[in-house]
Parts: C-alpha cells; sequence; structure tokens
C-alpha cells in the first residue's frame, strides 16, 4: 500500500466519499479524522470493547440529506378545495394508511387541478392538519372555483447538517440518546472510552480481565477527563473496563450495524446521520448472579477462539454454551445473521449441544443481498440445509440439524411437547403473525424461553420471553390480508393498492386458474361434480374460453393481449360511464361520483406508448407459455402485429346492472360484468341450461383434443405469480399503472409495484444484523439462567435516526382465583395415573382437584370436548364420571395424545373468573 499523506501507509491518496476507522488507537482517531474533515470526507469511527461500543460521525461542516425521512413521499387524490382564507383541502385517504398522511408544517404541491388551476405548478405550500382527510393551506379566496381532479403531494426539501470534527467533538460531545434519562451514563462511557485509550498508551495493552488494579486505573483516568465532580458513574466505568478486553460477536454485529447504516447514510444522503455520539452497552450482564465473583483465572485467556467471550463471562460459561440445545425457527434475513452470531459464539458446539434450524422455504435469488448464508449457487436450494452447512463451515464443532418444515399443528407429531421441553431456548426469525403467535403458545405451554425478533425496513425490535418472569408477548391480532372489497377493486378504486391487488387477480384469473381448471377437466371431467352448480359453471367457462382460444403462434398471443387491453382499459370503462356518467346524481343534489368514487376515463390504445407495449408484450408472453408457444421479445415486429390489428367499436349494454356494495356483489355476481370483451353484459339464460349445454360442447371438444395429435399432457402450463419473476412483475406493472391511469390515480414504478404486489417486506441487511446481536445478548442471560427480570432487555431499534432503545421486560400479569393470586405463568400440573397404576378416569381427575385446591368441579372440557358436566343426568354423569382420558381422545379422534389440556369450572366462581383459572396440565402414562 503506498504511503499517504498521513505520513503513514494508508488508502487515502484516492478520492474517497466515507472513510470507516475501527479498533484504532485515538491518535489515529485523531489525525485522519482531522485529514477527512478538512477535506469532506465523511469519517466514521466505530469500536466495541467487552459489553459496550461507541459509534461517531463527522460528515463534514455542509453535508446535504436529500431525503432525511423514512418511506415514499405522501401523496393523496384531492376531492374538492374550498375557497377561502385558509383554503381546505379534502383528500383521499388509504385503506392501508394509518393516522395522518400528512404533518403540520408539511410542505405540498399540487397537480392536476381542475377549475382551481392556479394551484397547479405552484411552489411547495405550508399545510396545517385538520384531521385525517383535510389540510388547510392558506389564502384560496381569489381563485377559481375548484371543479374536480388533482393530486396533493408531499414534498420533502434536502436539509444541510454541519458537524464537528472528532479532536473538537471529543472535548464537547454531542450524544445522541434515547431518552434524557440515558444521557449521564452515555457521557460517562465517553470517558471511559477514553480513558481506555489513556490505559492502553501507559501500558501497552487492554486491562486483563477482571483485574481490579487495572480497572482502578483507568477509573482514575476517567476522573481525569471530567471537569465536574460527581458527573461520572464510577461503577459503570469500573464495569466497563472489567471486561474491555472481551471480544463479543453480538456487540461487533450491533455496532458493525449501526456504523454500516451511516455509511449507507453517507453515500446515498437518504435518512439523518447520527449527531455525533452514540454509546451502547449490555453491561447489566455483569448483574447476572454469580457474574461478579469471576475472577482473573476464570476470564484468563485459553488459547482457544471463544478467549473474547471467555474474557466476557469466563471458561465455565463457555462450556455451557456449548452444551446449549436451541431451536431457530426461520432461516432467512434475521434467521441468517442469528445462526452466524450462534457459530461464532460456540452455541452447541460443545458436548450434549444441538442446534436446530427448520424453514421450509428455498433460497431465491432475491435472497443474496440480505441473507448473508446464501450464493448465487445456492438458489433453489433448499435455505435450511444451505444455512447449516455454513454453520459447520464457520465452526465445525457446532452441532447443527436441518429440518424443512414449519412449526405448526401440522407438525407437532415431531414439535411436540416433549421436543420443546428438551430445548434451551428458541429463537424466532418468523415473518407471519399466525406463525409467532402459535410459536409463543408452544414455548408458554411447556415453559421455554422465547427470543423473538422483527424488522421492517430500518425499523427492529427484540422481545424477550422468559418463563415466570416476564409476561408474554403480545397475542398478535388478525393481520391484514391485502384484501379490498371485490367492488372497490372492479369498479371503485381509489389508491395504487387497489390497482395492484386487481393486477394480481387478473394474473392468477388469466394465467393460473383456467390452466389449472383445462389440465384437470382434460383429466377427469367428474370433478365438476363435486363443485356447486354455480361455482361448476364460472369453471366450465373458463375452460372454455381456453380451449376456443388457444393461439398457434406468437402473432396469437399478441392479438390475444391487445383484446384483452381493449377490454379492460376502454370497453369495461365506457360501459361503467354508460351505466353511470360523470354527471350522475345519487339522488337530487348528491353526485354519483364523489366521496370515494373517483370518475375514471376510458384509454385509448398506442403502440408507440412504453406502458401500453409493456402491457402487449407482458400479457403476450404468459399467454404463450400458458399455452406452451415459443414467445417472442421483439418489440418492433410485436408494433408492426399491433398496427395491423382493427378491433370493432364497442356498443356499450342498456340496463347493465352495477353492485355499488360488497354484499350486492355476492348477490349478483353471476350477472356482472368482467373485463373479456365478448360477453360483456349479454343476457344469459339460467345457470341450469348453461351448464348443460357446456358440459356437452366440452365434453366434445376433449374428446378431439384426445384423440388428436396436438393433446399435450398437461394440456397447458399453470403460471403462479413469482415476486422474483420480472416478467410477472412487467404485467403486475403495467396493468396496475393502466388502471390508475383510468382512475387519475397517481403511478407505482417497477420496484414499488413489486414490492406491494409481492407483499415484501422492506428488509436490509444492517437492521436484521443489529436485531440478531440484540438478540444473541439475551442469550446470554438465558445461559446463564438469569432469574433477575431486571437484567433482560427488551430492544427497539430505528436505524433510520440511530436510535436505539433498551428497556426491561413487564413482570407478567396477575390474577386471582380460588383464594389466591396466580401468575399468567402458572399452571396446575398432573400425572394421570390412578390408584391402579392405569390412567385415571374422570372421576379420579375431579377428586384430585378436590383433594389438592379443594375445587368443586361442575364441568370439565378438553376443547369443545365436554368430559364432565354437572348438569347432566345421572346416567350419563355416571358413564362420564367412569371414562379413563384416553377414551375421550379416541372419540375425538385424536388417539395419540399423552399431554392434554383440561379447562374446568368451579363451584362458585365468579363471572370475572371464566378466563382467568390455571390450565390443568394433565400427562397420561
Amino acid at each position: 500500500m503506498p504511503r499517504g499523506p498521513l505520513g503513514r501507509r494508508c488508502p487515502l491518496t484516492a478520492p474517497m466519499q466515507v472513510v470507516v476507522l475501527t479498533e484504532s488507537p485515538l491518535e489515529e482517531q485523531l489525525r485522519i479524522g482531522d485529514f477527512c474533515h478538512a477535506r469532506g470526507i465523511c469519517f466514521i469511527v466505530a469500536d466495541a470493547k467487552g459489553l459496550a461500543g461507541q459509534l461517531f460521525c463527522d460528515f463534514g461542516e455542509c453535508f446535504v440529506v436529500d431525503d432525511p425521512a423514512e418511506g415514499d413521499p405522501v401523496r393523496a387524490a384531492v376531492q374538492h378545495i374550498s375557497q377561502g382564507n385558509p383554503g381546505v383541502v379534502t383528500y383521499m385517504g388509504a385503506e392501508d394508511s394509518r393516522g395522518h398522511l400528512f404533518c403540520d408544517g408539511d410542505l405540498v404541491t399540487f397537480s392536476g387541478v381542475e377549475g382551481m388551476t392556479e394551484l397547479n405548478g405552484r411552489e411547495p405550500v405550508p399545510v396545517h392538519v385538520l384531521d385525517a382527510f383535510r389540510l388547510e393551506i392558506g389564502d384560496t379566496s381569489s381563485f377559481s372555483p375548484y371543479r374536480c381532479g388533482g393530486l396533493v403531494s408531499q414534498v420533502r426539501l434536502p436539509q444541510v447538517h454541519s458537524y464537528e470534527p472528532l479532536r473538537r467533538a471529543l472535548a464537547e460531545p454531542q450524544i445522541q440518546v434515547a431518552s434524557p434519562e440515558d444521557l449521564p451514563r452515555s457521557r460517562s462511557l465517553h470517558a471511559a472510552f477514553q480513558a481506555l485509550h489513556a490505559f492502553r498508551g501507559e501500558q501497552g495493552r487492554l486491562p486483563r480481565p477482571r483485574a481490579p488494579v487495572d480497572a482502578e486505573r483507568v477509573l482514575e483516568l476517567a476522573r481525569s477527563l471530567v471537569a465536574q465532580e460527581g458527573s461520572l458513574d464510577e461503577d459503570v466505568v469500573r464495569a466497563f473496563a472489567s471486561v474491555s478486553a472481551g471480544d463479543l460477536c453480538p456487540m461487533a454485529a450491533v455496532i458493525g450495524a449501526l456504523a454500516a447504516q451511516e455509511v449507507l447514510k453517507a453515500i446515498t444522503k437518504k435518512f439523518l446521520p447520527l449527531d455525533q455520539w452514540l454509546y451502547f452497552d449490555a453491561l447489566e450482564c455483569l448483574a447476572l448472579e454469580g457474574a461478579a465473583q469471576l475472577t482473573e483465572d476464570d476470564c484468563a485467556p485459553r488459547g482457544s477462539r471463544y478467549d473474547g467471550q471467555i474474557a466476557v463471562f469466563g471458561a465455565a460459561f463457555q462450556e455451557q454454551l456449548g452444551r446449549q440445545k436451541y431451536l431457530v425457527v426461520g432461516a432467512g434475513a434475521i434467521g441468517c445473521e442469528l445462526l452466524k452470531n450462534f457459530a461464532m459464539m460456540g452455541l452447541a458446539a460443545g458436548p450434549g449441544g444441538d442446534l436446530t434450524v427448520t424453514d421450509m422455504d428455498t433460497v431465491a435469488l432475491s435472497n443474496l443481498h440480505r441473507q448473508l448464508l446464501y450464493r448465487s449457487a445456492d438458489i433453489s436450494k433448499p435455505k435450511s440445509v444451505v444455512a447449516a452447512a455454513a454453520v459447520r463451515h464457520m465452526n465445525p464443532s457446532v452441532r447443527v440439524t436441518a429440518h424443512q418444515n414449519q412449526v405448526g399443528p401440522a407438525t407437532e407429531p415431531l414439535y411436540g411437547d416433549n421436543f420443546f421441553r428438551r430445548l434451551d431456548g428458541v429463537a424466532s426469525a418468523l415473518d407471519t403473525l399466525e406463525a409467532r403467535a402459535y410459536l409463543e403458545s408452544r414455548c408458554f405451554r411447556c415453559l421455554t424461553p422465547l427470543l423473538d425478533s422483527g424488522t421492517e425496513g430500518p425499523r427492529g425490535n427484540v422481545l424477550a420471553m422468559v418463563p415466570r418472569l416476564t409476561k408474554l408477548l403480545e397475542p398478535a391480532g388478525a393481520p391484514g390480508d391485502g384484501t379490498f372489497p371485490r367492488c372497490t377493486l372492479r369498479y371503485f378504486p381509489r389508491t395504487i393498492h387497489h390497482t395492484l391487488q386487481w393486477a394480481r387477480d387478473e394474473f392468477e384469473g388469466l394465467f393460473q386458474l383456467p390452466a389449472e381448471h383445462v389440465n384437470r377437466f382434460m383429466e377427469d371431467p367428474a370433478f365438476l361434480e363435486q363443485l356447486p352448480a354455480g361455482k361448476a359453471l364460472e369453471v366450465l367457462e373458463q375452460v372454455r374460453g381456453s380451449l376456443w382460444e388457444r393461439p398457434r403462434d406468437w402473432q396469437d398471443c399478441v392479438h390475444w393481449a391487445r383484446r384483452h387491453w381493449q377490454s379492460c382499459y376502454h370497453d369495461a370503462i365506457t360501459q361503467l360511464l354508460h351505466t353511470f356518467p360523470p354527471e350522475h346524481e345519487t339522488s337530487p343534489g348528491v353526485p354519483f361520483w364523489a366521496e370515494d368514487r373517483s370518475c375514471p376515463h376510458p384509454l385509448t390504445f398506442d403502440p408507440d406508448n412504453d406502458t401500453h407495449l409493456e402491457y402487449i408484450l407482458a400479457a403476450a408472453h404468459l399467454f404463450a407459455q400458458v399455452h406452451k408457444v415459443p414467445p417472442c421479445s421483439d418489440r418492433a415486429a410485436t408494433q408492426t402485429i399491433l398496427r395491423s390489428m382493427v378491433l370493432p367499436p364497442f356498443a356499450p349494454q342498456e340496463g347493465l346492472q352495477i353492485p355499488l356494495t360488497e354484499e350486492r356483489e355476492e348477490v349478483q355476481a353471476p350477472a356482472v360484468p368482467r373485463c373479456k370483451g365478448t360477453t360483456l353484459g349479454v343476457p344469459v339464460p339460467p345457470d341450469g341450461v348453461r351448464l348443460a349445454v357446456l358440459t356437452q360442447d366440452l365434453m366434445q371438444r376433449r374428446q378431439e383434443l384426445v384423440g388428436g395429435e396436438e393433446a399435450q399432457v398437461p394440456l397447458m402450463e399453470p403460471i403462479h405469480f413469482e415476486k422474483d419473476n420480472n416478467i410477472h412483475v412487467d404485467f403486475i406493472t403495467a396493468a396496475s399503472n393502466l388502471r390508475a391511469e383510468n382512475y387519475g390515480i397517481p403511478p407505482a414504478d417497477w420496484l414499488t409495484s413489486k414490492r406491494i404486489a409481492g407483499r415484501i417486506v422492506p428488509a436490509i441487511i444492517t437492521t436484521t444484523a443489529a436485531v440478531a446481536g440484540l438478540a444473541c445478548l439475551e442469550v446470554y442471560k438465558l445461559v446463564w439462567g438469569c432469574r433477575d427480570p431486571s437484567c433482560y432487555r427488551n430492544s427497539n431499534l430505528c436505524l433510520s435516526n440511530c436510535l436505539l432503545l433498551r428497556i426491561q421486560p413487564l413482570p407478567p400479569p396477575t390474577y386471582q382465583y380460588g383464594g389466591r393470586e396466580w401468575s399468567s405463568w402458572d399452571r396446575l400440573e398432573m400425572r394421570a395415573v390412578g390408584a391402579d397404576g392405569q390412567e385415571m378416569t374422570v372421576q379420579e381427575v375431579l377428586d384430585w382437584l378436590q383433594r389438592t385446591h379443594g375445587w368443586t368441579v361442575t364441568m370439565l372440557l378438553r376443547g369443545h370436548t365436554v368430559l364432565y358436566d354437572r348438569e347432566e343426568d345421572e346416567e350419563t354423569r355416571t358413564r362420564q364420571r367412569a371414562q379413563r382420558l384416553s377414551e375421550n381422545l379416541e372419540d375425538a379422534g385424536e388417539p395419540g395424545q399423552r399431554e392434554l389440556e383440561l379447562y374446568y369450572v368451579c363451584e362458585g366462581e365468579d363471572a370475572e373468573a371464566e378466563d382467568a383459572r390455571p390450565p390443568l396440565l394433565c400427562s397420561l402414562p
């Protein structure tokens, strides 16, 4: 490496945007910091010592942040603008928005406004938010009356920020904290890191682990750096110094992720940079019972790859780490980071250790930018298998097993109570609320610690669920499934989410379902007999359409795509406007096209329009693939075909009924027009007659195909939407944006369309790395067997503004039942073995509850199965009491269950006790 301008060998001879120093002496930090500040080079210092880390950013005296906020600027469709001072803008919200779209002081511009055209193209104006749908924008009293249309768009102006050089920032630190209460601790760590540099300068080494003399010397040096007496938290400095020689993978992951995000900010000028110092520590780990008694000998180097960890927690703890049995559920972005950390930590790398990772998914191309264990050669391979191999490569001692199963009710024979009870912990890296809720219920039932991690873009969180110490994780509510009312999608879309969902439905209805139905019909026409008449008719119509419009070549595919374009974006809209003209009124003086209904306009096809042509190319390509016809990507040839086509004029149907609500949509579904062109609005005979005629025609066509040379098995190729297939996303993007143009909705670019239509949760590797590091810090406490709830932390971080909040988990809630207080973790456990050595009868269970707790049971249930009910007649009660528990299982179709959770109602219960009683867990012999 050439000798650079700093007087030592370095790469700073070439222009660069960012310089990052790690594990660097203070003198080097100051020298390079001065050099970078003088030349406008962004400068970052990242350092981790033991259980604490620091981050510093100097982005120069004039750093421009182009986009300081998360997400895209907000845009909304205008419904009305009043004339007044101030003028009031009414706009349409979106189903997926939470709270207000705009904030007080936001700058906005207007476009496409008809009537009050003075607003179009004006400089950004500030707004005052009145409510979720109204804004004040200043004086509009002299403007023309608003007529219709228009978009109001948020404008984000660049921000200029100035930063001090490291030399000055050391003496006058600007420290970023999550709350003011954290500032004294961060200031003490600021002094501690400087004192550590001074100690290293004196001694030529870091303080020896757990050496009181070295720790006291660091404290003396820190005192000399603090001007104000009493402002130094000496316990923090002493604890920091005692383990500063340690090197922990989770700490490196957190600090490294934060630093990497700051690098991205410097390069992209997206999000606000750190201003200017950040300190993070997990010194609460030293408060673990017994940790304070560790000696120099306990933490001395062993010549092991784990010496950096032994320096903090001791050699005995490292052996305990190796004996751990853990389950990692999910090998995606977070799962990869967790597994990497576990390998570096040596989790399950010793005798008796076991690390199980399970994931049903395979590696996809889109995974490679953030799931660090996978490479291009791994595409289409099982994630869990590849991840396990990567763990073994990083640390051959780790005993890791790969599964390809979902953890859910269907796999309880594999992941049952015994499996969970033998585990020391579970790390969840799941991306659905349902799966996370199920995993939580299994860990709760089996008293297994659970660490749940999640991310969304630059935000992430880690929740610790420790049996008997912390409250359960928040129950998962019913997640939104991305569905919208059908009439909204088909007739009255308001947002790009509506048009993208419509395009997804189009994709499935054109390229997947018809092909599946045709193949099944060709294989076995009798399957229709299992369907209701209405559904059978719908399927047969799809089969007929697919068989009668089979293409012979690429030109036929282009013709089909062009006809379908005309049907969707011109004919269907023309029909809608014929039924409900722009001036149509719901009642006198109340316009139909108002509030949540935007008046559409039909499109005119233009082969030179990029969006129009992209739609034709994508649709024709997919149609060709479905029918096993060779596709073509020649744009010029396709345009030539399109220019030669002449379509007949469209004539709207009279008296067509269009449902205006979801309920009417369901009732009138068979008569609703679809954008299929040829059958739009045509009166149809009763379902039974149509079904018989269609069946006869299609059976004849099937015989022709089966006996002819053109028959293939299967006849068609169904296509399932894949977010990583560019042709699929091309179709969705073009179809959605054309629909959006119909209704005056702002379009979405290709990447945004892919994200929304593919239901992709934004994920970046910096967030997943930080979250996994935070989770592994909690693993240390679990491995230690910590029973002090004050040592555990739930973490929330936001890398867009470099904020990290760690709080103690809440204790489990309690309730009163049967004259005593119970925790939500409490349960009644009973080995259901009777006096005769056989499994208990129901009567023996009732006797046990009476004898042990003094409760007289009036009803005993398992799920919805009643085992005993005191309100039944004597004969029934006698039979119920005499039954053994397994007999009831056999009646319920679950003869293999050996662990039962029973529900009971006791005499004299309060009404409030209905859902507040400890569960009864019975183990059958």
